[in-house]
Parts: structure tokens; C-alpha cells; sequence
């Protein structure tokens, strides 16, 4: 069996000394000499032949070695990364793990702790990576017009970006679906094929058949192309389909139908977020008043539905505290209004960030995608890390 080649990268003499010992433990792992900067580390790692474990303790130089830490990821394809820090945040582990580290644990180190995050990593080695927790987002809004495919294409696309993990981006909106629109494809497969050949489907089916984005990691899912189609699609269906993409997709973005029928409720039903879209106007307002009832009646958490106001104006006359009251609920994020930039991504079929990232609604989506996946991060790790943290 091939060694495992394992660099240690530690300021403390003492931490150095431990890892070092534990390791020897191991007789599938020999050690890599230490390196003098991060860029002569970057290059051992680069060039070493076989499988590689980076170890790097982040109690000094954080920013430092975090920076170090995505280079590694991003450019060492069978490399994987263990990283300690003494007095850990929450914030702290959600930037390791963001930056593409598998194993965290605290300084100073329990011995039983390591044992168990390095076995995870080489476990990792010989078993192919398999998503255990997908999030689905469905943006809703009962009210056409409101911008609700706008913001389901622009976040599922900043998501892949971010996040660097598959997305899936699904148009619900059985009759008169626009994602292929925005976006400028002409799929080959919609939602109707998956259903019809559901028992077909894994992950090679998944990534090759459904529309890839460019050189991104976001899959389209298109709407039917005829009405006869969506018509026999059952709700039991959508449940099985989303059952089928979660072993694939880390997440799923679906742009909802403005609509409360069997179909629509069983995608909310089965949504781990529901961002509900609204503009400051009394009757936008009203409306998602109304929704909020409704999911309150279908027996949804408060903290599952989430308020997006777009279009937003720092001088309109309906203010951010007048419609957190009209609400009774806070706003979870505000896009701000910008026609031109919008509406000549639309035109064009392009992604606003990609037309235009400098502009302040593409930072928005930007910095949306970057809130869902942190609250993601915090959801899949703060139970995990809760004990430590009180150490």
C-alpha cells in the first residue's frame, strides 16, 4: 500500500512535537520535512506524487494561513487538509472549512480527537466524496413581477461560485417557466424527462444530462416545453425527484410557481428555506401578508421562511421598519433597485455578476449567497463543534 505523505505546519514547538508523535502511529503515513515559507509549501505539496495530508494550525497567522489553505485545495488535487486553532469561533471554522479544510480540531490536541479527524480524511481518500446534507431554497412570491426569477438565478449561480459544490437550479413554474430565458440555454432535458426516467437516474445521469452553466458548477433544470406535460406531473413526483437530486447536489434552488396549488405546496413542503420576495407596496405587501398566514397554517417554522424585499430604495416612502411591522417579521435581505443593470442582464440572457459584477445589486447577490451559505456551514457544524467550544 502507498504511504501517505503528511506536512506539518505549526508556529508552536510543542503542537509540532504532538502531531509529530501521533503520526508515528500510523504506519500507512510518513512525514514530509518541514519548509521554511508558504510558498515552498505550497510547492512540496504541488509536486508530491501520491496521496497528501496538510496539516496546519491556524492559533497564529490566520488570515495567513487561510489564504494558504485555499491554494492548497484549489491547486493540489489529492491533498486534504486537517486544521487545528487554539480558542476556536464559530466564524473561524466556518472560514476553514470555506476555504476547503475536511477535519477541524481544537489546541490543545486530545489525542482520541485527532485520531478520529485524521482517519475520517484518509477514509476520504478511498471513498468517493458523497454530498450527506443538501439544502433546497425555494423563492416564492405570490405576486408576478416581483423579480423571483432574477433572484433564483443570480443566487444558485453565486452559490456555485462560492461554495465551489454542485447546485441545481429548478424552474417550478410548470406553465410559462423563464430560467432557459435568463440564462440563454436551450436544454436538451427538462423536468418532465427526469420524472419519466426517475428510477434511471444517479449522479452520472444528473451531470451529464442536465444543462451545465458554462464552466460553473450550477445544472439547469428547465421547466416542460408543453403544457400537456406539466399537467401530468403529480406532486408525489416533485417529492421524488428532490429525494433523487439531494444525493448530487449540495444545493437546490428552485424558482417557485407564484402559485398555491398541490405541486407548488409539496416543493414548499419539501424546502429547507423559503425566501418570500416582496417590493415596499401596500399590495405587495398584503399579498405576502397572506403568505406568511398560509405557512403559518401549514405548520412552517417562522425561521423557514425568510423575507426578501426587491427593488428596495433607502428614499422610499415605505421604509424598512414600516414593513418589518406590516410583517410582524424582519426583513432577511434587501436587493436594491436597479433597473438598467437588471433588465439588460435579462435582455441579454446573462447573469448580472457576469455582465457587471461591480455593480451594487450583483455584491448583493453576492453577499446573499455568501449569508445562506454561512448559515449553512453554522447548521452542518455547530452541534459537531458545540462540546469543543465549551472546553
Amino acid at each position: 500500500m502507498q504511504k501517505i505523505s503528511t506536512l506539518i505546519l505549526s508556529d508552536e514547538y510543542s503542537t509540532e512535537q504532538v502531531l509529530k508523535l501521533f503520526i508515528s502511529e500510523f504506519d500507512n503515513v510518513e512525514l514530509l520535512e518541514s519548509a521554511g515559507s508558504y510558498s515552498e509549501i505550497l510547492e512540496i505539496l504541488s509536486n508530491t506524487p501520491g496521496k497528501t495530508i496538510f496539516i496546519v494550525d491556524l492559533s497564529v497567522n490566520k488570515q495567513e494561513k487561510l489564504d494558504l489553505i485555499l491554494k492548497v485545495t484549489s491547486g493540489c488535487a489529492n491533498c486534504k487538509v486537517l486544521a487545528l486553532a487554539d480558542s476556536p469561533s464559530v466564524d473561524l471554522i466556518i472560514q476553514i472549512m470555506r476555504a476547503g479544510a475536511r477535519e477541524f480540531i481544537p489546541v490543545p490536541i486530545i489525542k482520541n480527537e485527532f485520531f478520529e479527524a485524521f482517519n475520517k480524511i484518509i477514509t476520504r481518500f478511498e471513498q468517493p466524496k458523497k454530498v450527506n446534507k443538501c439544502k433546497i431554497i425555494s423563492v416564492f412570491s405570490n405576486k408576478g413581477g416581483i423579480g423571483k426569477t432574477s433572484l433564483a438565478t443570480n443566487l444558485a449561480l453565486e452559490l456555485s461560485k462560492i461554495t465551489k459544490e454542485n447546485v441545481a437550479l429548478i424552474d417550478m413554474n410548470f406553465q410559462m417557466g423563464d430560467i432557459t430565458t435568463f440564462l440563454d440555454l436551450k436544454p436538451s432535458f427538462n423536468i418532465s424527462y427526469m420524472l419519466e426516467n426517475i428510477e434511471k437516474i444517479n449522479e452520472t445521469f444528473l451531470l451529464s444530462t442536465l444543462e451545465r452553466y458554462k464552466n460553473t458548477n450550477l445544472y439547469i433544470l428547465a421547466d416542460p416545453p408543453y403544457f400537456k406535460q406539466a399537467d401530468n406531473i403529480q406532486p408525489k413526483q416533485i417529492t421524488k425527484l428532490f429525494n433523487t437530486l439531494k444525493e448530487t447536489f449540495s444545493y437546490i434552488i428552485v424558482d417557485a410557481e407564484s402559485s398555491f396549488n398541490a405541486k407548488n405546496i409539496t416543493t414548499l413542503d419539501n424546502s429547507d428555506l423559503i425566501l418570500l420576495v416582496t417590493v415596499a407596496n401596500l399590495p405587495a405587501l398584503r399579498n405576502t401578508q397572506r403568505c406568511l398566514e398560509l405557512f403559518e397554517k401549514l405548520g412552517y417554522d417562522r425561521e423557514k421562511t425568510q423575507i426578501v424585499v426587491n427593488r428596495y430604495m433607502e428614499n422610499d416612502e415605505i421604509k424598512e421598519s414600516d414593513v418589518e411591522k406590516v410583517l410582524s417579521k424582519e426583513i432577511y435581505w434587501k436587493i436594491p433597485n436597479n433597473y438598467f443593470a437588471i433588465m439588460t442582464a435579462i435582455n441579454k440572457g446573462i447573469p448580472v455578476s457576469i455582465l457587471n459584477g461591480s455593480t451594487n445589486i450583483a455584491q448583493s447577490y453576492k453577499e446573499l449567497a455568501q449569508k445562506i451559505s454561512d448559515n449553512l456551514y453554522k447548521q452542518n457544524m455547530i452541534m459537531k463543534f458545540e462540546n469543543i467550544l465549551k472546553q
